[in-house]
């Protein structure tokens, strides 16, 4: 810890006048724990040393949760969970809108919640954060905590669960770094190879949709944070969105604005799915689409995303009719943001691509409608780098022997 503080007389102050008057041990567990994740979201805004990577914006995963809509009895996983924004948040909701009895309580606080985060630093913040929540067991309790450190890529853990939440960590590729005999350090990339898995690829958000699939029980329920490339890449983006078409039910597909990680430039989308039995004909019949990006634009400090700015979207969801949804586009109402594809339609396009977009875009005719230009560098870079990723995998295509009879 770093003492910013340099006049002894205020950090006295601080100390013995605001912190040492509070009786920290009798406060409720919301007071505390919401401090707590206020203190984690001020320090994800520290873009250069800060945990932002790891801190989903709390008003997206509020909606993402109405939506999905955890039960009581039901188990909720975050396979890369982070601070435990999507955990955090699933508890909430099964608490405050439903009437618990005590053994729902206690497989709420135990049993429900399972998070797994690659960085060891990182799972001591979310299991701090959800026992500030009161969440997981305490001292004497023969229940495992809520969160552990593993690669979740790694192998199919066999635990299925009813609900998976998550926002996979931004960047395509696997990789490992191997030292070479001269003493230098290079990066390789790592391709995940699993038995369970449609295909194998160094491509981690790829590998996050298909271990997602796993994860799921049948019928159970998934909303995941994809990077632009899941929905248009090719080879094995494309083996993957045509399993994931026919073997669940792709229902929604939300696309997100720019700015409102802490990675700026990310183009982002929330895929929603069910798991569903192995069956002859895809599952999915018809995806609906929300374009809650196109001419909105959002910034961390200035106009950071709001949970109102989802109403719209949750209200066009109906989680408890689906199969009532009305379109708000047609030919007549162009400027519609939610709107129906027919699965034939989607599987016939270039690559079974979902990347699918229909409003007009009015900062490409107004010049003063365009983003900061930080936010317009960051998308250039971000789209550069996924089409040298392309590059790449055709290099890789062309170098590959040409087997003979």
């Amino acid at each position: 810890a770093q003492n910013k503080i340099q006049d002894p007389a205020k950090l006295r102050r601080l100390i013995a006048d605001l912190v040492d008057r509070e009786q920290w041990t009798s406060l409720d567990a919301d007071v505390k724990g919401d401090a707590y994740e206020g203190l984690l979201e001020k320090n994800a805004q520290d873009t250069k040393g800060g945990a932002g990577q790891y801190f989903t914006p709390r008003p997206l995963i509020q909606a993402i949760v109405d939506v999905v809509r955890p039960a009581p009895g039901e188990t909720v996983c975050d396979p890369a969970c982070g601070t435990g924004g999507f955990l955090l948040a699933a508890h909430d909701h099964v608490a405050a809108r439903h009437d618990l009895d005590r053994d729902q309580k206690r497989h709420l606080r135990l049993d429900a919640l399972h998070g797994v985060e690659l960085v060891d630093g990182v799972t001591r913040l979310c299991a701090m954060n959800l026992l500030l929540h009161g969440i997981g067991p305490v001292a004497g309790e023969a229940a495992a905590p809520p969160v552990a450190t593993d690669d979740s890529l790694r192998s199919d853990p066999g635990s299925r669960y009813d609900v998976v939440l998550s926002n996979p960590p931004f960047g395509r590729k696997s990789s490992v770094m191997t030292v070479t005999a001269a003493g230098e350090a290079e990066r390789e990339a790592l391709t995940v190879v699993r038995d369970d898995f449609w295909a194998s690829t160094s491509n981690k958000q790829l590998n996050f949709v298909q271990h997602v699939k796993t994860l799921l029980t049948i019928d159970g329920r998934a909303a995941v944070v994809v990077p632009d490339n899941v929905l248009f890449e090719g080879g094995a983006g494309e083996t993957v969105r045509r399993k994931l078409l026919h073997e669940c039910e792709v229902h929604t597909l939300l696309r997100l604005p720019t700015g409102i990680f802490y990675a700026q430039g990310v183009k982002a989308n929330v895929l929603f799915f069910n798991r569903k039995p192995a069956s002859a004909t895809p599952w999915t019949r018809r995806l609906w689409v929300y374009d809650l990006r196109t001419n909105q634009h959002f910034t961390l400090k200035t106009n950071p995303l709001q949970r109102r700015d989802l109403d719209d979207f949750v209200a066009r969801y109906r989680p408890e009719g689906r199969h009532d949804r009305v379109a708000t586009w047609t030919p007549e109402t162009p400027d519609g943001r939610w709107r129906a594809y027919e699965a034939d339609e989607l599987l016939a396009r270039d690559k079974a691509s979902l990347d699918l977009f229909w409003l007009r875009d009015e900062s490409l005719e107004d010049a003063a409608g365009l983003p900061d230009p930080d936010v317009i560098a960051a998308e250039i870079v971000e789209d550069l780098r996924a089409a040298l990723e392309e590059f790449e995998l055709i290099q890789g295509d062309l170098a590959r022997p040409v087997a003979t009879v």
